[in-house]
């Protein structure tokens, strides 16, 4: 199915970079009608990859070239709700857009902790550049005081966080849920490494404990959060420090242990954005349910953190929370809506995910949790630098690697081509 004739307008909900790279897209392919994008931060699209390191040492420069796109720019304004029969984007100003094709691009918010833990001063949550700068000036207190970080949550923010604020001086401890941190995304050797990597480079590791509420000094938490809810978290009501809330002192532990806090960061992983098409028609769960083509519905696509798609080579629904994912499916998303479901391509691309702790480089490719063997295919964890691939049948399916991107290189090819493992 085509898009309908002239004249013809596309909206694109959510304005970081899944949806400016539709927007890109499709003026690339030729698209001459109008295009509207709605974003919930009141500045243009940015990198951000650099808020958890970079901005966070001081370096602002996030800038993501491109945002001269031919389009008409709605920032600071959410989508909250969408009408898929009668074609119309409900904004949080009052207005309808009115579409003859769209794509979902809302992306996807922090996870919080209960809203009266957030409302200590010294809480904060990473996702917007209000958030890394807020972040940066609390850092910059407690390491001048030597004071303590609490990262609560041990996945690639917050082992990102916890290393940037080693490297400023802080004392930090980092709380993870599960017995390794990573254990899910990199397997267990990797994960293992990560562990003794963190604690050589000074950060308290406590692992396999579960933070069960905050502690601030002389009573109960301020009002509301640092932040508020709304999507992409950037227009958040700022509350907590400089208005009257409590300071946290400690973080609470599911034995009852308590750990000191100067500052804590929650790091537990992020939601999608689509409480605003609740009602609408569409299939959600955790994401916006699409087809291999990025398909919600005739003339509906998706992209980026909020899509879930069924990946033709894993065999399996998958959603994936990464710059690259985002950038390459906002570009096919947008070219498959104008193509219609007839022409458009199947997004297959494989995972390859990375991240950089204490100075260390450590990468992930396909799904490595769906294996059931995993194989040291070189290197050794004593040395530092090693990589493991992961394989279902038989067949690689997953891999990870430290200090070691020629290896994972190498088995990401092998991945995507459905190979066997085999020696290097």
């Amino acid at each position: 199915m085509s898009l309908p004739s002239q004249p013809r307008r596309i909206v694109i909900a959510g304005a970081s970079l899944a949806g400016l790279r539709a927007a890109q897209s499709l003026r690339a392919e030729g698209f001459a009608g109008d295009i509207t994008l709605v974003g919930a931060e009141p500045r243009p699209p940015y990198n951000r990859p650099p808020l958890s390191k970079s901005v966070l040492t001081g370096d602002d420069d996030v800038t993501l070239p491109g945002d001269e796109v031919d389009a008409h720019w709605l920032g600071g304004r959410r989508a909250i709700s969408l009408d898929v029969a009668g074609r119309r984007v409900a904004v949080d100003d009052g207005s309808d857009l009115p579409y003859d094709g769209l794509v979902i691009a809302t992306g996807a918010r922090p996870r919080r902790l209960a809203e009266d833990q957030m409302g200590y001063a010294g809480v904060h949550v990473l996702r917007t550049v209000e958030h890394a700068q807020a972040l940066r000036a609390g850092l910059g207190g407690v390491a001048g005081a030597a004071g303590r970080v609490v990262v609560i949550g041990g996945g690639f923010i917050g082992g990102e966080v916890a290393s940037t604020a080693r490297s400023l001086g802080a004392e930090v401890t980092l709380v993870e849920a599960g017995e390794l941190p990573m254990a899910g995304v990199v397997g267990e050797v990797a994960a293992g490494w990560l562990a003794e990597h963190h604690r050589r480079n000074g950060v308290e590791l406590i692992t396999g404990m579960r933070v069960v509420g905050l502690v601030g000094e002389g009573g109960e938490p301020g009002e509301g959060g640092e932040f508020g809810e709304g999507w992409e978290s950037g227009e958040g009501r700022r509350l907590g420090a400089g208005r009257g809330a409590r300071r946290v002192r400690a973080v609470r532990l599911d034995g009852g242990r308590e750990v000191a806090a100067d500052l804590v960061v929650v790091a537990i992983g992020v939601v999608p954005n689509t409480e605003w098409l609740e009602g609408s028609g569409l299939t959600l769960d955790d994401g916006v349910v699409t087809d291999q083509a990025l398909f919600a519905a005739p003339d509906v696509v998706a992209a980026g953190d909020v899509v879930r798609w069924p990946h033709g080579l894993f065999g399996e629904r998958v959603r994936v929370e990464h710059w690259a994912n985002a950038n390459d499916q906002g570009l096919l998303a947008a070219r498959n809506l104008l193509r219609g479901p007839a022409e458009a391509e199947p997004y297959a691309e494989v995972p390859g995910l990375g991240t950089r702790v204490h100075g260390a480089r450590v990468q992930w490719a396909g799904l490595p949790h769906l294996g059931d063997a995993s194989h040291l295919v070189a290197g050794k964890a004593e040395d530092d630098k090693f990589a493991v691939a992961f394989t279902r049948g038989g067949i690689l399916v997953g891999a990870a690697a430290v200090a070691f991107p020629k290896e994972l290189n190498r088995l990401r090819r092998g991945i995507v081509a459905g190979s066997a493992l085999a020696a290097g």
